[in-house]
């Protein structure tokens, strides 16, 4: 069930199947331009949710270390 958003925004209900998967919506694909075979990062936090982020957006590898400082200095400031 896709809903009519201004440009550059798209919001849709997926369902995730029996082995866990999801399929990315025909405009959420065509928005960001992904293609079969592309990279995606997926990013997970309890609580601010999942995302999915297109590997070429990336400084690779260095913000990946720095994604790493962050996740650890969110986890020292927890315990």
């Amino acid at each position: 069930m896709a809903m009519q958003f201004p440009k550059g925004k798209f919001i849709s209900m997926v369902k995730v199947g029996e082995k866990g998967q999801i399929v990315i919506p025909k405009g959420a694909r065509d928005l960001f331009s992904i293609q079969p075979g592309d990279n995606l990062l997926l990013l997970a936090d309890e609580e601010k949710g999942i995302a999915l982020v297109p590997s070429e957006s990336l400084d690779t590898p260095a913000s990946l270390f720095a994604l790493g400082r962050e996740v650890s200095r969110d986890d020292d400031s927890k315990g």
